[in-house]
């Protein structure tokens, strides 16, 4: 059996991110996390680009730009839906972690999603550290992985 370890390197990785501005002190506090946590991985920082839009629902067209460019290895979404009294949470959670992942599987690129969906402030705020630093490991493992399995492919064709 074959086994590919993680990868956790970001040396030579290009990374997208997609910041919402909407609750943007959370988002902006996330952001922070998830470029330290990229750099503390070996991501150089001009290697980050980053690229804000106005709420949830916008990010997953900037993604689609970012990937379609075919300069990055990995991007990641940044962004903090807080429920309020009406059904709009739903259909923004729903809606923009369903076009975040169609925009993975549409340009073969890793996304993390580190879009917070919560009940309150009080939850997205305890969640900064952890889920933006994470959206940074899974971010550079997995365009590891796929670069990996991608060189791997090719070699096969050969």
């Amino acid at each position: 059996m074959n086994t590919i370890a993680p990868n956790l390197d970001g040396k030579h990785l290009r990374i997208g991110i997609v910041q919402a501005r909407f609750t943007n002190e959370i988002g902006s506090e996330m952001l922070k996390v998830c470029c330290r946590t990229l750099q503390e991985l070996g991501v150089a920082d001009e290697n980050i680009t980053v690229a804000t839009v106005p709420g949830a629902l916008e990010i997953p067209i900037a993604l689609m730009n970012l990937a379609s460019s075919e300069k990055f290895d990995a991007l990641i979404a940044i962004g903090v839906v807080i429920r309020g009294e009406t059904y709009h949470f739903e259909l923004v959670s729903n809606e923009s972690g369903a076009g975040v992942s169609r925009v993975a599987l549409d340009y073969n690129i890793p996304i993390a999603n580190a879009v917070l969906t919560t009940e309150n402030d009080a939850q997205a705020i305890e969640r900064i550290e952890e889920k933006a630093s994470d959206a940074a490991k899974v971010a550079v493992e997995c365009a590891n992985l796929v670069n990996l399995l991608l060189e791997e492919q090719f070699e096969d064709e050969e």
